[in-house]
């Protein structure tokens, strides 16, 4: 059972996964819109590996535009698998501006080291499925899609 804060205060950034069929859900909170999108990013790593088992020693940086809040957060997602793959990284922490419907960020990683990562799974896309953005009567914002591994 999760436990669910009554308070007036923001929930804190966190991420979790959450029950799907055929793939992964996943959901990041935070104060901010762009907070919720690094915790989103999180839980993408952590459908992959453990995120604290992933050194942030390089810097990759990530642009996105979409017509809404929802689609950014697909672009963004989709655009950290393309990193992932085609460079053979792995992002452990998130630095995101969202200025209307435009995302900047960056993604610190390290290349995958099987040995000591053990991928679990690879992602192959973030999906339109289940995929919401939005503030909740205390301020903080959530942000979750299903992932496609």
């Amino acid at each position: 059972m999760m436990h669910v804060d009554t308070t007036d205060r923001p929930a804190a950034p966190r991420w979790e996964h959450f029950f799907h069929v055929a793939d992964v859900g996943l959901r990041g909170w935070g104060e901010t819109m762009a907070q919720a999108f690094e915790q989103a990013a999180l839980a993408l790593t952590a459908v992959v590996t453990e995120p604290g088992s992933v050194r942030p020693e390089a810097a990759v940086e990530i642009a996105c535009q979409a017509p809404d809040a929802e689609i950014l957060l697909a672009d963004w997602l989709n655009a950290l698998v393309f990193e992932m793959a085609t460079r053979g990284m792995l992002f452990s922490r998130f630095e995101v501006t969202i200025d209307g419907c435009r995302l900047l960020a960056r993604a610190h990683g390290e290349p995958v080291d099987v040995s000591r990562h053990h991928p679990a799974a690879e992602v192959k896309g973030a999906t339109l499925s289940e995929l919401e953005v939005a503030q909740g009567a205390d301020g903080s914002w959530h942000a979750q899609c299903i992932v496609d591994v």
